[in-house]
Order: structure tokens, then C-alpha cells, then sequence
């Protein structure tokens, strides 16, 4: 007992309310300036990844989605399951094949990366984003990762290093973590940018 009264002496903190979290609204959402990158949704087939990559796309204020081939769009229930409304404030664009999107996003000065496991990644942990560029990442199928036709067109690959017996994670888990890791480092840019402008 001892032991618990001194870690709760530590340990001093508590669950934020909703109106703590100075959450924005929708229309506020849609014109503030967005993390230029865009998420490629590769034939994902189930919604309920759908609906995450969508709510992790609002999180991090991603530039927009790219649903292509097979891939679901809203609305549909099981996508609004996971996405949470975030459906309403993301933007997303359809594209029958993903080689459009990829060809759209060269076209527009985009660096295509797939997040997927090659011969020869850049692992992500290795990976620095250059602040002039805009970024996209193409996140694959559940069962066939990224498709053999779309990777000759990339930039490289980013690969998350992992060290259990699997080597396979959920994509919108993996999804989830390529865009924090580099809305972390966009984040870092931008801080840096406003500490000269204001000197």
C-alpha cells in the first residue's frame, strides 16, 4: 500500500474532457493549411481499413486520399464504422487503377514511395523528409502488399523494421505509423520554419 500512495504522489494526471481537446470543426478543418502528403489506397479491401485510413488521415490533416481499384468509397456504412465522420472532412478522390493515381501525382510533383517490404527499402526510422518535397505513400492489399505493376514507378520504399516472426502488420496499422512518422517530422519543419520567421 505503501508503494501505491507514493506512485500516485508521482503519477499525477487526468483523462481530458472532449471540450478540453480544442478540437476543430469540419469547415475549419477543410481551410487550414494540410501536411502535403497524399495516401494511395492500393485495392485495400476492407472497409473497416477504409474508414481508418480516413480517421488516421484527419488526425494527422493529411492533403487527401486516393481510393483506387476495388477500394471502397463513402459513403458506406462500414467505412463511417472506423472513419468516425472523418469521411466529411478529408478530402479523397476515386481512381479506377492505382497507375492513374501514381501518373496524377507525378504529373503534380509528387515523390511516390510504396510502404512495402523490397529488395531495397529505406527504412523508415532512416528515412528524412526533404521540406521542399511532397510526398506520397501507396499502402497495399491486405494479401498482395503493393501491386508488382505500380512499383517500378516509385521513388523508393519506405519498409517499417520489425523484429517478431511475422514481418507483417494490419496496412492501416502500418499506414498509421508511416504517417505519424512523417507528420512528426513535417511538424518539426514547420517549427522550425517559425522560429526564424519570427527573428
Amino acid at each position: 500500500m505503501a508503494f501505491i500512495a507514493t506512485f500516485k504522489q508521482i503519477i499525477d494526471m487526468r483523462k481530458l474532457a472532449v471540450d478540453e481537446m480544442n478540437r476543430i470543426d469540419i469547415e475549419q478543418f477543410k481551410k487550414l493549411d494540410k501536411t502535403p502528403m497524399i495516401v494511395v489506397l492500393d485495392n485495400i479491401r476492407s472497409m473497416n481499413n477504409v474508414g481508418s485510413f480516413f480517421r488516421t488521415a484527419d488526425a494527422f490533416r493529411i492533403e487527401q486520399l486516393h481510393l483506387c481499384g476495388i477500394t471502397a468509397c463513402p459513403p458506406h456504412r462500414e467505412i463511417t464504422k472506423t472513419a468516425l465522420g472523418s469521411t466529411e472532412s478529408v478530402e479523397w478522390n476515386y481512381f479506377e487503377t492505382t497507375l492513374q493515381s501514381v501518373e496524377w501525382l507525378k504529373k503534380n510533383n509528387y515523390i511516390v514511395y510504396a510502404v512495402e517490404q523490397v529488395d531495397t527499402p529505406i527504412f523508415l526510422n532512416d528515412f528524412i523528409w526533404n521540406s521542399n518535397d511532397k510526398i506520397a505513400l501507396i499502402m497495399g492489399n491486405e494479401v498482395f502488399g503493393v501491386s508488382d505493376d505500380v512499383l517500378p514507378y516509385c521513388d523508393g520504399a519506405l519498409e517499417i523494421p520489425q523484429i517478431g516472426t511475422k514481418h507483417s502488420l494490419n496496412v492501416s496499422v502500418s499506414a498509421g505509423m508511416a504517417m505519424w512518422h512523417l507528420y512528426s517530422q513535417w511538424l518539426n519543419i514547420q517549427k522550425f520554419s517559425e522560429h526564424f520567421k519570427t527573428k
